[in-house]
């Protein structure tokens, strides 16, 4: 019976997590969508409700925020499902779980345009102007990609954002393939919509 639990263990720990990231703004909550919608199981916390900015909700865990400050346990448990992670806490990922990152690219013009009508509609500015958060991403975005390449725990899965708007269904397919997962590919493709792509280049 020992041996017996012990292999389940070990098969948990096996257990990939799939991981949904990029820049603020890059279309990471509807990947989360298409996965859900597909068949995957998301660990989320629904502390942040659905507005106009992500009319199909946030689809996030506010416990990912605190990795950095070493709250990664819950981790664990994601085992087997798909996690939304902005791309700057990548970094904060336990080595010792493996990770399919699927890593939404989106043109940095549409991020900071989308961003900016978020932050007025909150009666919020930022402090830096678009050209100063534009080399911000851009560097950002090269450090992030140097690093991922590096680690052996982690596959990477680049999906442009356009694309996926554009062209669901051949992207869907190599999702499918990428993760091995038996998903649900109509469900998925359901989901992008012309309608949600509000700022374009």
């Amino acid at each position: 019976m020992k041996n017996f639990f012990a292999n389940r263990n070990q098969k948990k720990e096996n257990k990939k997590i799939v991981i949904v990231s990029g820049l603020p703004r890059s279309g990471t909550s509807m990947m989360m969508k298409m996965l859900t919608e597909g068949g995957v199981s998301a660990v989320v916390d629904s502390l942040r409700q659905a507005d106009e900015d992500n009319p199909n909700g946030y689809f996030e865990i506010e416990s990912s925020k605190s990795m950095k400050d070493g709250d990664k346990k819950w981790l664990y448990d994601a085992q087997g499902k798909v996690v939304k992670v902005i791309s700057y806490l990548l970094e904060f990922l336990p080595d010792d779980l493996s990770y399919d990152i699927i890593f939404m690219e989106r043109e940095i013009s549409e991020i900071l345009a989308s961003q900016r009508k978020m932050l007025e509609r909150r009666n919020e500015t930022s402090t830096l102007s678009d050209a100063e958060m534009e080399a911000q991403f851009r560097e950002h975005l090269r450090a992030v990609k140097y690093w991922t390449a590096r680690k052996p725990n982690m596959r990477m899965l680049f999906v442009k954002y356009t694309k996926m708007v554009n062209e669901p269904e051949n992207l869907c397919d190599s999702i499918k393939e990428f993760l091995n997962m038996p998903l649900d590919l109509q469900a998925m493709q359901s989901v992008p919509s012309q309608t949600l792509y509000r700022n374009r280049s």
